[in-house]
């Protein structure tokens, strides 16, 4: 069974690679590598374009997993002509896009540190980011902590990316922030974002290099969304 090689797990600042389409379904096309991220963990999936030898330009409307969670599907846009299998492409992400989405993903592991309750999901699109608390009483204050998110994404802080054994993980429970979230089943090695003294924990989206790079932000709401649940909004602060 065909694997896709995840080039944004290394490298998410690659914006393109070249490769060879594998397989072509209804679904959309799937290559041997790709430097696009596919929608999970809350993160949305990564748009873009594949060029064809012969100059054609066809845009991807989002990337997604297949089925089997090893395999990623590139969605064309509606219309596009596909490829053919064994054909050669270059495949390249819309990076002001894609970098938005990392910027807030590494804030809401800064924002998730400032709460200290237990995840219940989260949801990164381009221009907004919410989390969800188990929180059934909350005193979180809107200004408060935009003041605190801020003053972490100011410290200018190193994000690293490293992994651990299973074994590992199931000895350090606390570093599993999400309720409900699990390693993907037979995983060798479990990937661990860390932003030093504020954040550990198992993550597979795409991360800034250091906080500094998500910029002004601003908590624009938080609500209750049931007896137990609180969510959290954030976005970037108008320039």
């Amino acid at each position: 069974m065909s694997v896709t090689r995840k080039r944004f797990d290394d490298a998410p600042y690659e914006r393109q690679c070249d490769a060879t389409v594998i397989a072509v379904g209804a679904d959309g096309v799937e290559l041997d590598q790709t430097v696009c991220y596919a929608r999970s963990g809350g993160q949305a999936g990564d748009s873009g374009t594949l060029t064809l030898a012969d100059g054609r330009v066809l845009a991807l409307a989002d990337t997604v997993y297949a089925d089997d969670r090893r395999r990623i599907v590139h969605v064309l846009a509606e219309g596009a002509a596909a490829p053919q299998v064994g054909a050669r492409v270059t495949v390249a992400i819309d990076w002001p896009r894609r970098h938005r989405l990392m910027r807030l993903h590494t804030c809401l592991h800064l924002l998730g540190a400032l709460v200290p309750a237990p995840v219940t999901g989260c949801s990164i699109s381009p221009d907004s980011a919410r989390i969800d608390f188990d929180l059934p009483e909350s005193t979180l204050d809107k200004t408060d902590l935009t003041e605190r998110l801020n003053a972490l994404i100011a410290a200018a802080t190193d994000v690293s990316v490293n992994a651990i054994t299973p074994e590992e993980l199931a000895a350090q429970p606390d570093l599993v922030r999400t309720i409900g979230a699990a390693p993907p089943a037979g995983a060798e090695r479990i990937r661990i974002i860390e932003i030093p003294g504020v954040d550990r924990q198992p993550c597979g989206g795409t991360h800034v290099a250091n906080t500094r790079e998500i910029g002004p932000v601003i908590i624009t709401k938080i609500e209750k969304k049931s007896r137990s649940n609180r969510r959290v909004v954030v976005a970037f602060a108008p320039a």
